[in-house]
C-alpha cells in the first residue's frame, strides 16, 4: 500500500512539473513575486516570535502589506493568463484587445498597490 501511494505521489509531482514547464515566463515571474511576498511575511512573523512585538502596529502593517501585495499579484496572474476562460477572447482579430486588457490589468495592479501602501503608511501613524 505504501508503494502505490509513493508512485501516485511521484506521478502527481511529475505531471505538475511538466504542466508548470509549459507556462509562459511572464506568469512564472508573477509566481516568483507572490512567493517572495509570502516569504517576507513569514520572515516577519518569525522575527516577531523571536524578538517580540513591541510596536505591534508596525508588525501588523508589514505583514498585511506583504499579504496584500501577494493577493494583488495573484489577481494579476489570473487576469494576464491567456488560458483563463473567464478573461479569454476567442476571436483571432482581438489579439490587440487582449494585449490591451493585459496592460489594463497591470495598471490596475499598480494602482491597487499604491492605494494599499498608502493605507498601510497611514496605519503606521
Amino acid at each position: 500500500m505504501g508503494r502505490a501511494t509513493s508512485k501516485d505521489a511521484q506521478a502527481l509531482i511529475h505531471s505538475l512539473r511538466s504542466a508548470y514547464a509549459a507556462t509562459p515566463s511572464s506568469l512564472k515571474i508573477i509566481d516568483l513575486y507572490v512567493g517572495f511576498a509570502v516569504f517576507s511575511a513569514i520572515i516577519q512573523v518569525v522575527y516577531m516570535a523571536i524578538v517580540g512585538s513591541f510596536p505591534f502596529n508596525s508588525f501588523l502593517s508589514g505583514v498585511l502589506s506583504c499579504i496584500g501585495t501577494a493577493v494583488l499579484a495573484v489577481c494579476l496572474r489570473i487576469q494576464v493568463n491567456k488560458e483563463n476562460k473567464e478573461f479569454k477572447i476567442d476571436d483571432v482579430s482581438f489579439n490587440q484587445l487582449q494585449d490591451l486588457l493585459s496592460e489594463r490589468a497591470f495598471a490596475d495592479f499598480v494602482l491597487c498597490n499604491l492605494v494599499l501602501h498608502l493605507v498601510i503608511m497611514n496605519f503606521l501613524g
